[in-house]
């Protein structure tokens, strides 16, 4: 047994007490930057912590990045990798209904409380998926463990409430016709088409949802955008 580092012994490394955000970059710019920032700024004064800084840390890395601001009671931080999650997977991805839940008071916050997430998405990775997907108490489908879900259901585009609000889903989305509310685990086997978004990867379209005893095969078309910030981080954008 080895006695804790004093650099954790922190409410922020200890409970989690942080509010932190994942931002796409290229060529060390920022993108969508004022939205995650936003977003950032809720989360801080529901927790009770100080504002994030908002001056934007000079990156030298070329390229596509992927930065993580992360604000706590001691001040803003911020630490950035490349982002490179390789070929684009061209015929979708699986995603596992899994049976995580998401926290009922933190679903809505992304904060330094993330066990859920990590656990849905190692349930995923042994299941062969790409994604896991947290339901709530309730029983609906409301977030991925690191992209948010977006549903085709009666030919209705439809994003379902109650877990983080997405930035690259919201950026995809505007303009467009979309129905938020709850969606039931049982309304899953009625999905005609899934996405899922993420500043990782973009707008990735869903060929398969795997759940408990049983799994659905969706048409997977990728969505004709050219945004940086929702295209699968390439070598370069398509064109």
């Amino acid at each position: 047994m080895k006695p804790l580092p004093p650099g954790v012994q922190a409410p922020a490394w200890l409970l989690g007490e942080t509010a932190f955000t994942t931002v796409r970059t290229w060529n060390g710019a920022a993108l969508l930057w004022p939205h995650h920032l936003a977003r950032l700024r809720g989360t801080c004064a529901w927790l009770g912590l100080p504002a994030p800084e908002e001056e934007w840390p000079q990156l030298d890395t070329a390229g596509w990045g992927l930065l993580r601001v992360t604000v706590t009671a001691e001040g803003t931080f911020w630490s950035q990798r490349p982002l490179a999650p390789g070929p684009r997977p061209e015929g979708g991805v699986a995603v596992r209904l899994t049976a995580m839940q998401v926290h009922p008071h933190l679903a809505a916050h992304k904060t330094g409380n993330y066990l859920p997430y990590l656990l849905a998405g190692r349930a995923a990775t042994e299941a062969g998926a790409f994604e896991g997907w947290l339901t709530d108490g309730a029983g609906h489908v409301v977030d991925g463990s690191r992209t948010s879900p977006l549903l085709e259901l009666g030919g209705r585009l439809v994003m379902p409430s109650g877990g983080l609000p997405g930035v690259t889903r919201a950026a995809f989305l505007e303009g467009q016709a979309v129905e938020p509310r709850p969606v039931a685990t049982a309304e899953v086997a009625h999905v005609t088409r899934a996405w899922v978004c993420g500043s990782g990867v973009g707008v990735v379209p869903v060929c398969r949802i795997v759940g408990e005893g049983w799994d659905i095969n969706l048409p997977a078309g990728w969505p004709a955008v050219t945004d940086r910030a929702l295209v699968w981080p390439e070598a370069e954008a398509r064109p």
